[in-house]
């Protein structure tokens, strides 16, 4: 197979907030605010591809949270969901300031029902791609994460895991994430495996991972202010679900059931994706935002 030659990624710049430093990665072309969460384990790499298939219509600022990718980890060392919303919040306040777009994939999809239902005034609407919502059933390639959970278990595994080569580790990924892993463009794939060599020269990820891994799974559970699907009912913008028929770690069955939390929601199930449909099909996550959001509700553009 031939491939075409992809765009590099943007290059990191660091943004000081109140709480805590993040890093961004930004395609902007003077479109509409727009703000990418990615999920657990993941970083601000996973929207290289839909930031620039969005280019024409998006000023995108894709957030490394706090730990992950080049984000330093929190000094409080909080890596519940609320921490991690605030850290996000705390992006959209004091750098962006304006209403923005907001995208979320797995563990970023928690994050961001979070802060669109309890800040309605900072989100202009809201996509969702697989995400981290309570109700789902546990799959033979997500079983791992309870008990990564486990004070004492969950070091351990993090530690056994640790001990693989790094492009094997960053395979391993992709084949979970993947629908397909033949999508996978090389260049993709050593970007991949260059961040998790780069991480491994660090002092904390497997810290990070174990203590994030807790704060989703608390988070999940938590019926604080009615939790997660509390949160969701008070979403003003409209949503947009985008779920992959292959993903193997949320199942899609959930998607009808999930989107009637919400007051204002469509979905979109793509026969042949996995978990991370905006790096698996960008131009398919494109134009399901494009037609359910972007054209029933011109209010929210630019």
């Amino acid at each position: 197979m031939s491939w075409e030659e992809l765009p590099d990624p943007p290059p990191v710049k660091e943004y000081w907030l109140e709480d805590r430093m993040v890093t961004v990665r930004r395609v902007n072309d003077g479109g509409a605010p727009t703000v990418f969460v990615h999920g657990l384990g993941g970083s601000s790499l996973n929207w290289t591809d839909f930031g620039h298939v969005m280019r024409d219509r998006l000023d995108s600022w894709a957030v490394d949270l706090p730990g992950f990718g080049w984000s330093p980890p929190p000094r409080d060392g909080d890596f519940s969901l609320q921490a991690q919303v605030a850290a996000v919040r705390e992006l959209i306040e004091e750098e962006i300031q304006t209403p923005v777009h907001l995208f979320g994939n797995s563990m970023g999809g928690a994050i961001s029902v979070l802060l669109a239902g309890n800040n309605p005034e900072l989100v202009r609407s809201l996509t969702l791609i697989s995400p981290a919502l309570p109700g789902g059933k546990i799959k033979r390639s997500n079983a791992h994460l309870p008990v990564i959970a486990v004070p004492g278990i969950g070091e351990r595994l993090i530690s056994r895991y640790l001990e693989m080569p790094a492009d094997q580790r960053a395979k391993t990924t992709i084949e979970v994430c993947f629908g397909d892993v033949n999508r996978v463009h090389p260049q993709r794939l050593t970007q991949a495996i260059e961040e998790v060599k780069r991480r491994d020269q660090l002092n904390y990820p497997a810290d990070v991972f174990t203590k994030a891994t807790r704060g989703l799974i608390q988070g999940m559970l938590s019926r604080k202010d009615g939790g997660l699907f509390g949160a969701a009912g008070r979403v003003k913008a409209p949503v947009l679900l985008v779920y992959g028929r292959l993903d193997k770690l949320v199942d899609p069955r959930n998607a009808s059931k999930l989107a009637s939390k919400f007051p204002d929601a469509r979905v979109v199930v793509l026969p042949d994706s996995g978990h991370v449909a905006q790096m698996e099909h960008p131009e398919m996550v494109a134009a399901a935002w494009r037609d359910l959001i972007g054209t029933p509700h011109p209010s929210t553009l630019v």
